[in-house]
């Protein structure tokens, strides 16, 4: 059984005094349950505080939301891997729609994102997911497929490593989401091809992210092939993200 993942992206919202407000309100009712994990990618000057507050806390993994491939260099504003690693994460968003379409990040980035991410003993979760005018034009699996293969010459235990989310683009933050089984279908889709690329299908963890709220995180997590969900606005309210952690749960 592959553990379902709920996973938190505050994107540009809390820092650190926030951060430790939220965790206060979110680990006095939080319970730990088997076969469940939550992550919490938090803005960089935070990591710290969130390491720090979820230490004591296993079935919470701490990750970054970006950072460069290059280990050192003058690169303003970036942050490496092993500085990410050192604050306390141990995972990393790679490729989130906002960096593609809002920073201009490409496919060939997002591919050297990964391997640094690797090479650093980080876990990546490597984000793909379509436009509203590519999926009207029938092109959901090209555009999934063509950012998936940035990880072809992996081996099999590189791969083992990753995990994948798919965020329609069109979904995300607009109150509009993949229906649980359209979103099941790319995610078999995706599971299909990065076992043509050498990973063990059946262990691979595939979340989905785009609009997912209390009121519909039980449906998505139910489908077979979703194990888990990446999430923006509702992850920002410490009771809405417990209710999503909870969901689908006894």
């Amino acid at each position: 059984m592959r553990p379902l993942i709920f996973a938190a992206n505050w994107k540009m919202h809390h820092g650190p005094t926030a951060a430790r407000a939220f965790l206060d309100r979110f680990l006095a009712e939080y319970h730990a349950a088997d076969g469940r994990e939550v992550w919490f990618f938090a803005p960089a000057v935070s990591l710290m505080t969130v390491a720090s507050a979820t230490t004591a806390t296993p079935t919470v993994r701490v990750g970054i939301q970006n950072v460069h491939w290059e280990a050192t260099g003058a690169f303003t504003g970036e942050t490496s891997v092993a500085m990410a690693a050192g604050a306390g994460a141990t995972a990393a968003l790679v490729g989130h729609s906002e960096r593609r379409h809002v920073f201009g990040e490409t496919d060939a980035q997002t591919g050297l994102k990964v391997r640094a991410v690797l090479a650093g003993g980080l876990l990546p979760v490597l984000c793909v997911g379509e436009t509203l005018d590519e999926r009207e034009g029938g092109g959901t699996l090209a555009v999934v497929r063509r950012q998936l293969d940035v990880l072809r010459g992996l081996d099999a235990a590189a791969l083992a490593r990753l995990a994948i989310a798919y965020e329609p683009v069109w979904a995300i933050g607009t109150g509009r989401n993949a229906t649980p089984r359209d979103a099941a279908e790319v995610h078999a889709a995706i599971r299909e091809q990065l076992a043509g690329l050498g990973a063990t299908a059946d262990r691979l963890q595939i979340l989905y992210g785009g609009s997912v709220k209390p009121e519909n995180a039980a449906e998505l997590v139910a489908e077979a092939e979703i194990d888990g969900v990446l999430v923006g606005g509702a992850s920002l309210d410490p009771a809405s993200w417990l209710a999503i952690v909870r969901a689908g749960g006894d």
